[in-house]
């Protein structure tokens, strides 16, 4: 039996950092300013990272029999972090900013410190993907080329795939490294329509020329192949026989001289007789849909509302003057967006819900025990737009719901059809937008977090009641889109039913029979539907996360 007593060896081997005694190594780091010294210990150092045993076997040592190493591009603030780690084996990170955290694990990683560094890794992975979905070009970038960070590689290629709009909408998109979107341009399952890709390839080109004129028309020759030379290695990858003719005339041909002659005739040419052969190369058609969502169901899965609040929920929709019980719910509910799992930027929201109809948005009010949101029954629509479009039904309502000091929830049917919402035309302020202010989310500074312009304003009379008695503008914790649709178990009833009674009706069995085969399917699918909503509330009271 072993005994592994590491606690006060770490803190022995702390207080040894402090040791100035008997320190043989200086590392100095920073720049100007910021420059700072740090003593050490060689044997310590060589121990604990094969990056530092090989410094020191090449560092000079001064007539103090000193080795000093030299690293600027490191901050004082990173390696105090190091080296408190080297020494203790411990690494405190609380109230650390996402952006250190990154910048440590990449440190950490140059200096070979790779427990460190994996540990990090999957901490930002695990606890801060939020943030590495907001800075994407910026992480990209950085470990693009690398060997390392497997884990956050396979997380970017995952979001690239699923959504590759976070990408092209961000705000540092035009910063990204070439050989980044050249290798998102390659992919196959790029989920964006390929005018689109064009347009984003366009807008990167254009934004590493500044020079070029804003105004197309004055374009030179010169201008024309300057932004050619830029787009060399992306515009092999457009798949351009796969874009409408109209688009072609639209958006394509006002570039036509950054493209090959060849290329640009074939384009013609497929586009007047699709059946005739082509010199240019056909790169097959990506592979378009809607990111999967988690499935099912009432409850679980949301980090804001509960089995209650569902049912609520679903009854409002259908307009019901009684609360629909529990196993009574008639519709499946999935999460298509997390604020604390997705971000908070306003863009996120009309990207990732760009689309889907028949959703419900709630959100926590920092502060209080508050729960709002509201339903909409139209698509969301990230289409750009010169000026606000206000959207006209006769379905939607806004809410509060009870939760801890709220006893009583608060529905608010929309009374101004005309203008039950608004898609605004600044999709990087403006979140979901009900009535005139009645609900709205917005940020100017990208995060609905943040800056407490959130509102819940109720006189100006596009909806029944206001539905917050507390809060006027706020900011939130966090927020969710929730997309409501019919509950499978019911329709596999519906279908077992109709089996039966064709059975039924075919006069094959006689009637003890036929009624025997008719209620063994109804039985079925009631207690499979049972069974699933038991194990559902089971999940529920364990706070586990359930998915179908």
């Amino acid at each position: 039996m072993a005994f592994k007593l590491f606690d006060q060896l770490s803190q022995d081997f702390s207080k040894l950092l402090n040791d100035k005694k008997e320190y043989n190594v200086v590392i100095e780091v920073d720049k100007e300013d910021n420059k700072k010294s740090f003593s050490a210990h060689s044997v310590v150092l060589r121990s604990r990272s094969s990056y530092f045993d090989k410094e020191l076997e090449n560092a000079t040592t001064n007539e103090n029999h000193i080795k000093t190493i030299i690293k600027p591009n490191i901050s004082a603030q990173i390696f105090e972090i190091i080296l408190k780690y080297i020494y203790g084996g411990i690494v405190n990170i609380e109230n650390t900013d996402p952006k250190t955290i990154y910048e440590l694990m990449v440190k950490a990683n140059e200096l070979e410190l790779k427990e460190l560094s994996v540990k990090l890794e999957s901490y930002l992975i695990e606890s801060k993907d939020a943030w590495l979905r907001t800075h994407f070009s910026f992480v990209y970038h950085s470990i693009f080329d690398s060997d390392e960070f497997k884990g956050l590689k396979n997380f970017y290629n995952d979001i690239i795939a699923k959504y590759p709009n976070l990408i092209f909408e961000s705000e540092d998109f035009t910063s990204l490294q070439e050989t980044a979107l050249v290798s998102i341009l390659a992919r196959d399952d790029l989920k964006v329509e390929e005018i689109k890709i064009w347009d984003y390839v366009i807008k990167w080109g254009i934004a590493q020329n500044p020079s070029l004129p804003t105004n197309l028309q004055e374009w030179s020759n010169e201008n024309f192949e300057a932004l050619k030379i830029t787009l060399q290695k992306c515009l092999p990858l457009i798949r351009y026989f796969h874009i409408s003719s109209e688009d072609i005339w639209e958006k394509v041909k006002p570039y036509k001289k950054i493209l090959e002659e060849q290329i640009w005739d074939d384009i013609i040419q497929y586009s007047m007789s699709p059946n005739k052969p082509i010199t240019s190369p056909v790169l097959p058609t990506r592979i378009i849909s809607n990111p999967e969502l988690p499935t099912r169901v009432n409850g679980p899965f949301s980090a804001i509302i509960n089995n209650e609040h569902f049912a609520e929920l679903s009854s409002w929709v259908d307009r019901e003057s009684t609360i629909y019980s529990l196993a009574n719910i008639p519709y499946e509910f999935q999460l298509i967006l997390r604020g604390s799992r997705d971000g908070f930027h306003p863009k996120t929201f009309w990207n990732m819900c760009n689309g889907h109809a028949g959703t419900i948005v709630v959100a926590k009010v920092a502060g209080t025990s508050e729960i709002v949101g509201g339903y909409n029954p139209l698509d969301w629509d990230n289409s750009t737009r010169s000026t606000n479009a206000r959207m006209k039904t006769k379905d939607s309502f806004i809410f509060s719901l009870k939760n801890g000091n709220i006893k009583n929830s608060i529905l608010s049917r929309v009374i101004n059809n005309n203008e039950a919402l608004i898609y605004p035309s600044d999709q990087n302020i403006y979140g979901p937008w009900f009535g005139n202010s009645e609900f709205m989310m917005k940020s100017k500074i990208s995060d609905f977090t943040q800056d407490r312009l959130c509102k819940c304003f109720d006189d100006f009379g596009f909806y029944e009641k206001a539905i917050s008695k507390t809060s006027k503008y706020f900011s939130i914790l966090d927020y969710e889109i929730l997309l409501s649709g019919p509950n499978r178990f019911d329709e596999l009833q519906n279908f077992l039913s109709q089996i039966s009674s064709k059975l039924y009706n075919t006069g094959f069995y006689h009637a003890k029979k036929k009624n025997k085969i008719k209620n063994l399917f109804k039985n079925q699918a009631q207690q499979q539907q049972q069974k699933l909503f038991s194990q559902t509330i089971i999940d529920s009271n364990s706070n586990n996360e359930q998915e179908f």
